[in-house]
């Protein structure tokens, strides 16, 4: 499987601190049958800034580190980017953010607890200039939890979001895990990531939350989630259903 959100790379943020952690981090990955990673450090973040340049200096040496120590994972580049005013601006400088795997997938975080009001503009403007916002982790911004309607109406006008398996599994509380469910169940989520910091408290919870996959949506579910990291990996077009609105009953492929 792809894991298409994770906080790999040592040193940057608040996921792998050594490289030593990094390491542990990929084995872990491999065992839970994750053979390609796209490592997404913090950027613009309140508490981390990760340009495209550091980015692939740290990606490199952890490259070289797993082939010394042939751990069967592959690491390609992104970012969770912070939502800022000059985001658009700066995609198209090519400099300093990193889509993911040099695709026209963009991991776009937001503040926990708010959506900026200029972020319906910025969206549209990503969208205008070839790019498509993937929000990370809805479930976990108490706006989107209060109010859906406002993650329906981004997806309904172009974007993507991305579930994290441990609230799928029941980490972050049952609340979130029912939304999450929800979320999907909806077409308001279209992949799911680890989101993985560490080993410890923020683990990948992998099986946990495929588990849960299959149990709500059937295999049919299981292969349509994980396909559709293939095709962001890719940089292709997902297969995406029409998104409901939380109050409408509905499940995914018509099973009720």
């Amino acid at each position: 499987m792809i894991d298409i959100h994770a906080h790999i790379l040592p040193t940057l943020d608040d996921g792998a601190q050594t490289m030593e952690d990094s390491l542990l981090l990929a084995k872990q990955a491999v065992a839970e049958g994750i053979h390609t990673m796209i490592a997404t450090p913090h950027h613009k973040h309140p508490s981390y800034n990760n340009s495209k340049s550091e980015v692939e200096k740290q990606l490199a040496l952890l490259t070289d580190e797993l082939q010394k120590h042939s751990i069967p994972l592959k690491v390609v580049a992104g970012q969770e980017i912070r939502i800022y005013g000059e985001l658009t601006d700066d995609l198209s400088k090519h400099t300093e953010l990193l889509p993911l795997n040099e695709t026209n997938y963009v991991l776009i975080e937001f503040p926990s607890s708010e959506i900026p009001k200029f972020a319906d503009q910025l969206f549209y403007d990503i969208q205008v200039k070839g790019y498509t916002p993937i929000i990370a982790h809805p479930e976990r911004n108490s706006e989107l939890v209060k109010n859906p309607d406002r993650l329906y109406r981004f997806i309904k006008n172009g974007a993507l979001s991305q579930i994290t398996a441990g609230s799928l599994a029941g980490k972050f509380g049952k609340n979130i895990q029912k939304m999450s469910i929800k979320f999907l169940d909806h077409n308001l989520a279209h992949v799911i990531a680890s989101d993985v910091h560490n080993l410890t408290t923020r683990n990948f919870q992998w099986k946990e939350a495929w588990r849960v996959v299959e149990k709500e949506f059937g295999r049919d579910g299981v292969d349509t989630f994980t396909s559709n990291a293939t095709d962001i990996f890719n940089g292709i077009p997902i297969a995406k259903y029409p998104p409901e609105r939380i109050s409408q009953r509905k499940k995914l492929f018509g099973i009720v």
